[in-house]
């Protein structure tokens, strides 16, 4: 027996206006989140996103090539619930930053992590008022509680779109001082992207590529700069 998928059953998706943002109207019925709430989002360019999914819908619905509508959705059903939680997850990956566990050996690798690691965490001590300080090995050590709640401050105090993309920034790169360097802008996220894979791309330069890793790998990065692009579209 065959799956039973939607059907696309609209002319046209357009934006329309709401009191509280923006809402995607299928001709004159409103797009609904699963749980069946109205989809509002922040922006206009958020809206023109969704609509331009569901415009580019064929015959039968596939959700796989709507990201900005799946993220819409966490954002309303999920985030929007669970906001605290979210955020005081996000928050402690500061604890455990990936920037701040650097290899004791090889001598190369040592020294590639301090030359593309330490700058960051500079800037984050600049411009965050957060200094967090690296350790050898794997072995946690925790980071000054002042630090860490100064950083939690700024996580709480994201909305739950920028919340949402917010998210994979930081789980997709393991790292919060990552994820507050993409949103602010430091480099592009596509470099910032390789800077949070350094380990991985030191160990194919030295022994090769693996093509399912970089397979993976691949859908990670495009997963994380669409996170940047919703975080910037959150924005008014």
């Amino acid at each position: 027996m065959s799956e039973w998928k939607a059907k696309r059953f609209w002319t046209e998706a357009c934006v329309r206006k709401e009191t509280d943002g923006y809402g995607i109207a299928l001709d004159a019925r409103p797009v609904k989140t699963p749980a069946k709430r109205t989809l509002i989002v922040p922006t206009r360019g958020f809206a023109e996103a969704v609509a331009a999914e569901w415009n580019a819908q064929d015959e039968q619905i596939d959700p796989t090539k709507m990201p900005f509508t799946r993220t819409a959705n966490a954002a309303i059903d999920k985030v929007s619930h669970q906001h605290g939680e979210v955020a005081e997850m996000l928050a402690a990956y500061g604890d455990s930053d990936l920037l701040c566990y650097r290899a004791d050996y090889p001598e190369a690798l040592v020294a590639r992590q301090a030359a593309t690691w330490d700058p960051i965490l500079d800037w984050a001590a600049e411009t965050l008022g957060a200094r967090l300080e690296a350790r050898s090995g794997v072995m946690h050590v925790p980071q000054d509680p002042i630090i860490l709640e100064r950083l939690s401050h700024r996580v709480h105090g994201l909305s739950a779109f920028e919340l949402a993309g917010f998210h994979d920034l930081v789980s997709l790169s393991g790292s919060l001082i990552l994820a507050f360097a993409t949103t602010q802008e430091l480099h592009n996220p596509k470099a910032i992207w390789d800077i949070s894979r350094l380990d991985e791309i030191w160990q194919a330069e030295e022994w090769g590529k693996d093509d399912e890793a970089e397979a993976a790998a691949a859908v990670k990065e495009q997963a994380f700069l669409h996170a940047k692009q919703v975080f910037d579209l959150s924005r008014d």
